[in-house]
């Protein structure tokens, strides 16, 4: 277990920063890279999915958590 670690990502020309701990950032550069995607990419399909009442952080771990639950 490890504590948040704060990102740069670049979404649409727009430069965030989101935390997430260590096994999610894998997580998320492995999915994307099954889909030939950067991670970067895949965080702005995502964010652009989300529901404006729902932080970014939040919408990533639970596109993670989705996937490893589709992939069972």
């Amino acid at each position: 277990m490890d504590a948040p670690a704060k990102r740069s990502v670049t979404i649409d020309g727009h430069s965030t920063s989101v935390s997430l701990e260590t096994a999610f950032w894998r997580a998320l550069a492995d999915l994307a890279g099954a889909r030939g995607l950067t991670r970067a990419a895949l965080i702005g399909q995502i964010d652009h999915a989300r529901p404006p009442q729902i932080g970014l952080a939040t919408a990533l771990r639970l596109f993670v958590l989705a996937e490893l639950r589709r992939a069972r």
